[in-house]
């Protein structure tokens, strides 16, 4: 039952399952040849890479056995899912500086303990390395404070 159980029974059949659905999915598209590739070619094979890695990690699983499935913890689960929809829902309404600081508060609520003072210079810190880099070093076209800049 252990290794039913397995972290890495678990992870291959997620390998083998992202591999499926992306060879599903990408079916319309023209596979071409080695030489001269289309669309489907790259993709096609990272699927059967996947797969393959899925199921080597998969029947390793079995036959080894490995480190049992943990009890689902819901609280980082919520709070961090919490926290993509509000910067999802903050980036374009009030800009990116105020949905990075909702974010990394959000997520630090879901850890184990919470600390004010390292939540804010977290937050802090990836605010300033997010304009220097999507601002100023790739000058896209976001707001960084709504209304401000």
């Amino acid at each position: 039952m252990n290794r039913l159980n397995s972290k890495d029974l678990w992870a291959g059949l997620m390998f083998v399952a992202f591999g499926v659905g992306a060879l599903w999915y990408g079916t319309t598209l023209s596979l071409g040849t080695a030489v001269r590739m289309g669309p489907g070619y790259v993709p096609r094979m990272l699927s059967f890479i996947m797969i393959g890695l899925g199921l080597i990690i998969a029947f390793r699983a079995l036959v080894a056995g490995g480190e049992p499935i943990a009890k689902g913890q819901w609280k980082p689960i919520t709070f961090v899912t919490i926290g993509v929809v509000v910067f999802a829902f903050l980036f374009e309404r009030a800009g990116m500086v105020p949905a990075t600081i909702a974010l990394v508060f959000l997520s630090a609520f879901g850890g184990g303990e919470f600390k004010l003072g390292e939540t804010i210079v977290s937050s802090l810190v990836l605010c300033v390395i997010c304009v220097i880099i999507f601002k100023l070093g790739l000058s896209m076209n976001i707001s960084v404070i709504r209304g401000v800049w």
